[in-house]
């Protein structure tokens, strides 16, 4: 399995008991999603390794706590602090409405009420403390927050998205 066809999912941030759990800070939104999988890949040594998962539930808002098939000692455990962990995109729950991955939307044409035909977009840049579209419109990079009171609506079919920004915040790029 290559990286690239997974989904960043979160980080084994500690153990939780002397039998081997950990938990993972989960990098999501809707960490109640994952708790019923039956395995993910951890990152080791820059491959993705396959672990099964005997049971996992949700500690504490974005931690799942986890207990994996033949890691059932502190030390096996401790061998896993600070690794990724990911799923195949196949793996990912269908998000419906205005909801979407950050992947699923690249190449989605932005529309804005006002303003008409933006961009493509050709990227998601998360690691500012707000989200933000990259869309290409003829060469010139516009940069939109991605807010839900922005976003009217995501036509999966028509690979495009409605948004209503405020008046002015594209016009500042060209």
């Amino acid at each position: 399995m290559q990286k690239e066809n997974c989904f960043y999912l979160g980080k084994v941030v500690k153990k939780y008991s002397f039998k081997g759990e950990i938990l993972v800070k989960l990098d999501t939104d809707e960490p109640e999603l994952f708790t019923k999988m039956e395995s993910v890949f951890v990152e080791q040594h820059k491959n993705l390794v396959p672990f099964f998962i005997v049971k996992s539930s949700l500690h504490k808002s974005q931690l799942l706590r986890i207990k994996f098939e033949d890691v059932d000692t502190e030390a096996a455990a401790d061998a896993l602090l600070g690794t990724e962990l990911y799923v195949p995109l196949t793996f990912l729950p269908k998000l419906t409405g205005n909801k979407f991955y950050y992947h699923e939307i690249i190449g989605f044409t932005v529309e804005d009420v006002s303003f008409g035909m933006v961009g493509t977009i050709t990227g998601v840049n998360d690691t500012t403390s707000q989200a933000l579209f990259e869309i290409d419109r003829d060469g010139t990079q516009i940069l939109i927050p991605i807010n839900d009171l922005f976003i009217k609506n995501v036509d999966r079919d028509k690979n495009n998205i409605l948004m209503d920004v405020p008046d002015g915040l594209i016009e500042l790029y060209l």
